[in-house]
């Protein structure tokens, strides 16, 4: 029997998690899912890009296609919408035209898409992901007594405006210590030892630049802290701050809301995702 449509299902994501720029991420338990089926020509230039990729890397015959998305997650609140769309577009295609092609093939092209794999890496394969380009990808499973706070604001902040506010160089003292940072990161997730993340958070890449974005944002952190996170950071490019606990992740939900100040922000409280994109076929 032919498969008339696809429904993926795409997890969230949060990237950078402070000092892995561009390179860490990891998935999370909020969703959109995305509904491919053949059809009138979609539209939506981003829609368009990815049928465009997938139709010619898997050589097939391009044919018109209808884009249906719901769920969760946020646009442009550094959550990884984008990457749900896009892994979304590329796995339903694939599904419709006998799967030619491979998840990982499917993770570069969207990694290729996006123009880094932060996202596209925990979104695809779920879990805690190091991604560099051209390079093999690194993912570990995160446990669930890990938990994660988001406050998101009310407001979007696009990703080429957080780029733009980002210095050409920094001093080699601000580089070694992201670095480092970054490497505990990897470290302690890799060995599953949660504890030693506090600490590890701290950036000087791209996070006190971009505050002049999100003013709130070291002090809605350092208050997630005081309520028992382990650390906190701008998930992606913003607006959404995350903050990661071994505790009752409400708890700092509450007191990031209340140092936000920000009357129109909302918290959410979730768990890490460790099984990524997901594909259902129906006739």
């Amino acid at each position: 029997m032919a498969m008339s449509f696809a429904l993926i299902k795409v997890p969230a994501s949060t990237a950078n998690l402070g000092p892995g720029f561009d390179c860490l991420g990891i998935a999370f338990k909020i969703y959109n899912v995305v509904t491919i089926e053949k059809g009138a020509p979609p539209r939506d230039a981003m829609i368009v890009q990815a049928g465009d990729a997938f139709f010619r890397a898997a050589r097939k015959k391009p044919f018109g296609f209808h884009c249906g998305i719901a769920g969760d997650v946020p646009r442009s609140r550094g959550l990884g919408s984008s990457v749900t769309v896009r892994l979304g577009v590329l796995h339903g295609l694939n599904a419709l035209t006998g799967s030619p092609l491979q998840r990982e093939e499917i993770f570069e092209m969207c990694a290729e898409l996006e123009g880094h794999p932060d996202n596209a890496a925990p979104a695809a394969f779920g879990g805690f992901t190091i991604a560099r380009q051209g390079a093999p990808l690194q993912r570990h499973r995160v446990a669930d007594r890990v938990g994660f706070a988001l406050l998101i604001p009310d407001f979007e902040v696009s990703t080429p405006a957080a780029r733009r506010v980002l210095p050409k160089m920094v001093s080699l003292h601000d580089a070694v210590l992201s670095a480092g940072n970054a490497c505990a990161i990897a470290g302690a997730f890799a060995s599953r030892d949660y504890a030693k993340l506090a600490g590890c958070f701290e950036d000087r890449l791209h996070q006190p630049y971009r505050e002049k974005l999100l003013p709130c944002l070291s002090g809605v952190i350092a208050a997630g802290r005081k309520a028992g996170a382990l650390g906190g950071w701008l998930s992606g490019s913003g607006s959404t701050i995350a903050c990661l606990t071994l505790g009752p992740a409400e708890r700092v939900g509450r007191a990031m809301l209340a140092a936000s100040g920000l009357s129109g922000a909302r918290v959410v409280t979730t768990k890490a995702d460790n099984a990524g994109v997901r594909v259902a076929l129906r006739s």
